[in-house]
């Protein structure tokens, strides 16, 4: 049995629990108010005619965008009764629309006023079965969003595999035909890395396509398994995570999540993943979906029946699609009991953490209110998932649309479903863009659900934090006026930014994106550009450094409208939703910080590592109060902070988030103060050490920790342009800067702790170091790894030259101490993990320790650790040890040799290579002109290693007849 949470219990087939937990607030406004008592800003979408205002509860159904263009209205009016309409709608702003056998492509344009548009239409080759905008896909090497029409290419396939290719959306006439053998019917085409696609079929066979440079279609078969696993039993195959698929396998779902470079696919039976690069792909899971989720379906829906045991023998589940959001990857699954009068389809999402070469075992199960009448074709009902929150889905099929929860976030709004049945309406398909789930209907063209009641996502005194400090912003209608408003200033720009931000965190996605398009065009221009980096950064910078106003001891000292509720916590839950924000991550450029430029998504990370390590902090001045409480107010005093009579010293510091490396010198200060007031022998000498150790370092690793799990959230878009030199806070220089503050801690602890410490407390002090110089180099490597993937490749070169010849001197200068005092455990620990293959050899050296100086080279190969040793010998002198390396390394050696003709020809004495002996220590008498007696003595080696070759008689005299002695 699986180890899902488990999952409400249905109190009777057919329906389930209410949500638990979670928080309304209908006697909110729905946005702030401005002193006037208007809105700040109103997005003014009109309302589906179709779904009267009464119908709908919970949400509204908005028109998208400007009106449809010309080519898709008269599609729609001209189309036969026999000819299906399918639609799609790509994250991209992009969306097609098949009718028949045309295909209109065009350029969604997001606000009420229209502006100049692409739309083009497509003629598809002909099919015996009717298209879908499934078997449609639309690339380009460059990210879609900016891509240029004439770097857009497309490719649609018939069912029965005849491939028409497109290398050019500009050119519509200019195409190529390929018929691409599938096996069977194809069923999705989806396009992935570097403009390339790839083609499924029903029974799970899968092509990846590319056009070579004359514009032809070509194709391969993905690469299924591991390679070396290919042809082993299912079984076997399975421990390695890769399954095969089972003979009846049908395809329900291709995914491609372009952030994480992944192409996911669902069937009946497995769940399984690809990493792609722009010419390769390697399988890295396949998961067994049927035997991990069918049992924990079958009791979230009939697990309270008393009969339950032997009515989930006859469940039936089917697996029919599948998203990816924030919250992790979610499954549309279906399940029914033939038994059950009426028989009804119970639709569920599953929600899975992809962990990279697993899928975790915990996972959520949310049965939905939506359990229509089982019809045996279920794969009509399809899943729109907004990345963000990521608990709000939406199923639909051609007469419906269902808001529903994933069960993963607080509970929202109640599921509700939109009815689209009335006379010649129908939803033709959907997508997200905008971060909004958008749909295709007939009657009314692109519509958005949208929620009505903002039930908002944040924390009840963040968000009244939000509104306090937003009293007097601007009034700005954003959908109003087709020209750009007057300019704004900054200050209230930063206002009018969160204001949208709050919407946003109210489900507002509509108004949200509206605001933010008219603050901050997408066609800006540079300065336009740098000024939203500023604005975001500020406003994440008042989230970290917000004045908790629920504790009634700041309301004397809060400036005006300047207010907020919560600890690190709260501030981060609320941080954490900035890169979500109507895709303002992907518009990020750079900004200065600590007086070098910084790519501004690092520095909303950084942000929020600091919040990580402010709760750490928090936790050890529980613990620690006198030391903490010392430390802080040392780092107060320093930034001249005032302390009002209302509040701590603590209350102060921990208030103003983005300051809390100040910290770090302040312990050090009191540490070094107390070795020196207690005497060695105390208890309270070696303790402060111990300390002030565990403080700094659970810290950085917490903030580390923080930068690695969600790594993925900052990432670059793929079109991004190179991006400065990042330094993290973790790895700051200066005055109170972290690799300073490491570099003095490890002075002290070697220096003056150290020499008096028993070897317990000389055990726990190196553990607790050699954390420390993990962090310390981690850092390093960070830094030269973004100087690494500068584009173009070697646009840094010198500085990166200079930077890593610091580094290798600064990581021989922490290690060094370490291997003088034997402490070879750890020693060894960091230098293998950074490759400081000088301290390895020395350690390998001191301890006489050859076994493992083989296996670093073994472990080491594809770094020329052998090179590397066989100089050091060289640079040391120690020619006996160089000549008798073990059999495994002579043909490593020899190739060192090469360049050192001097000693080659002992080596090749020794492996009895006396050929090659004899024409090295020749050539050395013939380049020797000063000492004759030197020459005399390499011709006569030369003259015996010939002698002693296995060369023909014939051709050793030769040889030997050629010297002159």
């Amino acid at each position: 049995a699986c180890s899902a949470p488990a999952p409400p219990r249905a109190p009777a087939a057919g329906s389930r629990a209410a949500p638990l937990g979670g928080r309304a607030s209908p006697d909110r406004p729905a946005v702030c108010s401005s002193p006037r008592g208007g809105r700040l800003f109103r997005s003014t979408p009109t309302r589906v005619q179709s779904l009267a205002a009464g119908d709908l509860i919970n949400y509204d159904v908005q028109t998208f965008g400007s009106s449809l263009p010309v080519k898709v209205m008269e599609a729609l009016t001209m189309a036969d009764a026999d000819d299906q309409i399918s639609v799609k709608v790509n994250e991209s702003g992009w969306a097609w629309m098949v009718c028949g056998e045309r295909l209109i492509i065009w350029k969604i344009c997001q606000t009420a006023v229209a502006k100049l548009s692409v739309c083009k239409e497509l003629q598809l080759p002909s099919s015996e079965y009717n298209y879908t905008a499934d078997l449609i896909a639309v690339a380009s090497v460059a990210p879609l969003e900016t891509a240029a029409v004439q770097a857009i290419s497309v490719l649609a396939v018939a069912t029965e595999g005849t491939a028409r290719f497109w290398p050019s959306l500009a050119q519509e006439g200019n195409y190529t035909e390929t018929d691409v053998d599938l096996g069977d019917l194809c069923n999705f085409v989806v396009a992935v890395r570097g403009g390339n696609f790839v083609l499924s079929s029903v029974r799970s066979r899968l092509l990846r396509a590319s056009a070579d440079p004359s514009g032809k279609l070509q194709y391969r078969a993905l690469q299924q398994g591991q390679g070396m696993l290919s042809g082993i039993g299912r079984r076997v195959s399975s421990l390695f995570g890769i399954l095969s698929p089972p003979a009846n396998d049908t395809l329900h779902s291709v995914l491609w999540a372009g952030r994480a470079s992944c192409l996911y696919t669902l069937t009946s039976s497995s769940l399984n993943k690809w990493e792609m690069d722009d010419s390769w792909e390697h399988q890295t899971l396949s998961w067994d979906a049927r035997r991990s989720l069918n049992e924990s379906i079958a009791d979230a829906i009939w697990g309270s029946e008393s009969n339950y045991e032997e009515m989930k023998e006859g469940a039936n589940v089917a697996y029919l699609d599948m998203k990816l959001s924030q919250s992790g990857l979610v499954v549309l699954a279906a399940a029914w009991h033939p038994s059950d009068t009426p028989c009804l389809a119970y639709y569920c999402l599953v929600t899975l953490q992809d962990n990279g070469a697993s899928i975790s075992e915990q996972f959520t199960v949310e049965v939905t209110k939506y359990n229509p009448p089982f019809q045996e074709v279920l794969q009509a009902t399809r899943l729109v998932l907004p990345p963000s929150p990521g608990s709000i889905a939406f199923l639909y099929n051609d007469e419906l649309v269902f808001a529903c929860s994933t069960g993963t976030g607080r509970a929202g709004l109640p599921d509700e479903k939109l009815s689209f049945n009335s006379p010649g309406d129908g939803v033709r398909g959907g997508g997200c863009c905008a971060n909004l789930p958008v749909f295709f209907s007939q009657n009314s063209g692109l519509v958005a659900v949208v929620a009505r009641e903002r039930a908002s996502i944040l924390p009840e005194t963040m968000e009244d934090s939000l509104c306090s400090s937003l009293a007097a912003a601007p009034e700005v209608s954003a959908m109003e006026t087709p020209t750009r408003a007057e300019p704004v200033a900054q200050e209230d720009k930063t206002k009018l930014l969160k204001a949208a931000f709050l919407q946003f965190c109210r489900n507002d996605l509509v108004g949200a994106q509206t605001v933010t398009d008219e603050l901050f065009p997408t066609d800006g221009d540079g300065e336009e550009g740098a000024e939203l980096d500023a604005v975001v950064t500020q406003i994440n910078l008042d989230l970290v450094d917000d004045y908790p106003a629920s504790d009634p001891r700041w309301a004397e000292s809060v400036p005006d409208g300047e207010t907020e509720g919560g600890g690190a916590e709260n501030r981060l839950n609320v941080v954490c939703l900035i890169p979500h924000f109507v895709g303002l991550l992907d518009r990020l450029g750079q900004g200065m910080v600590r007086s070098s430029p910084m790519a501004t998504r690092l520095l909303l990370c950084e942000h929020a590592e600091k919040l990580q390590a402010a709760m750490v902090l928090k936790n050890h001045h529980t613990k620690h109060t006198e030391l903490v409480n010392r430390a802080i107010g040392a780092a107060l005093q320093r930034n001249n902070a005032t302390v009002p009579p209302s509040l701590t010293a603590a209350d102060v510091f921990f208030r103003e988030v983005s300051q809390i490396s100040s910290v770090f010198d302040c312990l050090l200060e009191e540490e070094e103060r107390s070795l020196k007031e207690n005497p060695v022998d105390s208890v309270q000498w070696a303790e402060v050490v111990l300390t002030v150790n565990s403080i700094i370092k659970d810290m950085l690793q917490s903030a580390g920790q923080y930068r690695e799990t969600k790594a993925s959230m900052y990432r670059a878009p793929e079109s991004s342009a190179a991006e400065p030199e990042y330094v993290p806070w973790t790895a700051s220089g200066g005055v109170g800067g972290v690799r300073t503050v490491i570099s003095r801690q490890h002075e002290i602890i070697l220096r003056s702790v150290y020499p008096h410490a028993d070897s317990t407390l000389r055990s726990a002090l190196c553990e607790q170091l050699v954390a420390l110089l993990d962090i310390y180099l981690g850092g390093w490597v960070a830094q030269l790894t973004s100087l690494q993937q500068q584009r173009p490749p070697g646009a840094q070169q010198e500085r990166y030259n200079s930077l890593e010849m610091e580094y290798s001197q600064r990581r021989s200068e922490l290690l060094q101490p370490l291997l003088e005092l034997g402490q070879y455990q750890w020693v060894a620990a960091l230098a293998e993990k950074y490759c400081d293959f000088d301290i390895l050899v020395q350690m390998c050296e001191q301890t006489d320790n050859q076994s493992r100086l083989q296996h670093y080279m073994a472990k080491f190969a594809d770094q020329n650790f052998a090179d590397f040793l066989f100089r050091w010998y060289m640079e040391k002198g120690k020619r006996g040890k160089l000549l008798s390396q073990p059999a495994a390394q002579h043909q490593q050696l020899a190739s060192f040799l090469q360049a050192h003709q001097h000693l080659s020809w002992l080596h090749n004495i020794h492996v009895h290579d006396y050929h090659s002996a004899h024409r090295t220590l020749y050539s050395q008498a013939n380049m020797e002109t000063r000492y004759f007696v030197k020459k005399k003595t390499l011709l006569a080696l030369s003259k015996l290693t010939a002698l002693a070759s296995d060369l023909p008689e014939d051709r050793v005299n030769k040889e030997v007849d050629a010297l002159h002695l």
